[in-house]
């Protein structure tokens, strides 16, 4: 793998070629990764698998016109005919008078800030296995597991760096690894599977081998021969694991593309109290060692924290600087990128900010409802905020979690949802996107 340094001349060199080939305007993506992952099942190691791979996308501009293209070959010759096809394309694209570079004066200036991203590691394979076993032990350990799809360790490194034909030069490093375990529990056909994974930018921050196996282990015992629930509206508790859902949801709907298009059930929203005045979501991408931090994005902008949700209210859209000029605004600094195509947005380190009550005050008052733990499907509407999916989890009755139920639908419409949430005390920092316990009144709850 290169040094960063090496990378980012990479970056600088594909930009300069395009410049002085007649490009108006151009910038660059240079991203490798090598990882190591490990697999067992029942004890035994199942695969060992490594990945190396390095690609590199340009970008250029020919007046309003635009062409992205991307190579895994980093041969001088084939670079060159890169550049010399992308501005060939370019000049037969269809002009955008909003296309071009993020401007000049917003970008990132001086030294890229140090994140800690990265913690120089790089576990052999041996270890690697043993944590996975470790973690496969930890869960069959458990009492009800019944058999196992196996257990999961990972390390990787990865180096992103982006240069601009008008002043931008960046470059990340970062290290992550990740720990996993999926079991069974039950017999014949009432087995019920579930799981559990950690990942972590240095693996000293990553969590024990026996913890994440036994939660897994518990998790698919709790699950075991699930009843049914009744038809009718009631309240919906969301476990962080599937809450963070919902806000993914939001970010759709407020980013520049979706307002810009008139494509988002949010278009008037802007500035207007979506969810209570207790609830903030905060985007934070200079946080060290954080799963998605970021000192810059995919244009050269800087990042900074960012309150999307404060105190209840929508402070703005996310924007790249295409949709930001479509709408007259100025970017947020949300870019993101890739080898190909235009940069499109995301959020970094997210987080709902935590309620002040427990999640056994959060349920307490609950005569009849439920607690979810898994979605599926995919019955979202952004463009109306209609909101409907398969779920699974377990009753609550007088107050307490009864049973585990299954194959039942929940529905309602998010605007009603973000109105009503109301959050629990147990938010944690464990992935990317982090939400504590959520509750939601008067979602209609559908039987299969």
């Amino acid at each position: 793998m290169l040094k960063p340094n090496e990378a980012l001349e990479r970056a600088e060199n594909l930009v300069s070629q395009a410049v002085k080939a007649g490009a108006d305007a151009a910038d660059a993506v240079y991203v490798c990764d090598a990882s190591t992952e490990v697999q067992v099942r029942l004890g035994a190691l199942e695969d060992v698998a490594r990945s190396e791979g390095e690609e590199i996308g340009l970008r250029v501009f020919v007046g309003q016109r635009s062409a992205t293209i991307s190579s895994s070959s980093l041969n001088p010759s084939i670079l060159a005919n890169l550049v010399s096809r992308a501005i060939d394309m370019a000049k037969e694209a269809p002009e955008d008078q909003y296309a071009g570079l993020a401007p000049q004066d917003l970008l990132l200036k001086g030294a890229v800030p140090d994140l800690d991203v990265d913690d120089g590691q790089d576990p052999d394979p041996a270890m690697l296995r043993a944590s996975a076993l470790e973690c496969e032990d930890a869960a069959r350990a458990v009492a009800g597991v019944t058999n196992s799809e196996g257990a999961g360790a990972s390390a990787a490194r990865s180096i992103f760096a982006l240069a601009t034909s008008h002043g931008f030069a960046g470059v990340k490093s970062s290290t992550g690894y990740g720990l996993s375990a999926s079991v069974l529990a039950g017999e014949g056909d009432a087995k019920e599977r579930d799981y559990d994974w950690r990942s972590a930018r240095h693996l000293a921050d990553l969590d024990s081998a026996a913890a994440i196996g036994t939660r897994a282990g518990e998790r698919a015992v709790r699950r075991v021969n699930p009843g049914s629930v009744k038809s009718g509206a009631m309240p919906v508790i969301f476990d962080p694991r599937v809450g963070s859902s919902l806000v993914g949801h939001l970010l759709g709907a407020i980013s520049g593309s979706s307002i810009a298009r008139k494509t988002s059930f949010l278009l008037d929203a802007n500035g207007t109290a979506l969810f209570d005045s207790s609830i903030s979501v905060i985007d934070d991408p200079l946080r060290p060692r954080g799963l998605a931090s970021r000192a810059f994005d995919g244009e050269g902008l800087p990042t900074k924290r960012r309150a999307i949700i404060e105190k209840g209210v929508l402070t703005g859209w996310l924007m790249e600087s295409a949709s930001a000029r479509q709408l007259g605004l100025q970017p947020t600094g949300h870019a993101s990128r890739g080898v190909s195509g235009a940069p499109g947005v995301s959020t970094s380190n997210l987080h709902l900010e935590g309620g002040s009550v427990s999640v056994a005050d959060l349920i307490r008052d609950i005569k009849y409802g439920v607690y979810v733990h898994e979605l599926v499907g995919q019955g979202v509407n952004l463009v109306t905020g209609d909101y409907s999916r398969g779920a699974a989890g377990f009753l609550i009755i007088d107050g307490e979690i009864a049973g585990p139920v299954s194959e039942f639908t929940i529905a309602g419409n998010l605007k009603d949802m973000f109105a009503a949430m109301v959050a629990a005390d147990d938010l944690e920092f464990i992935r990317s996107n982090n939400v504590p316990t959520l509750r939601v009144d008067g979602m209609m709850i559908a039987s299969a």
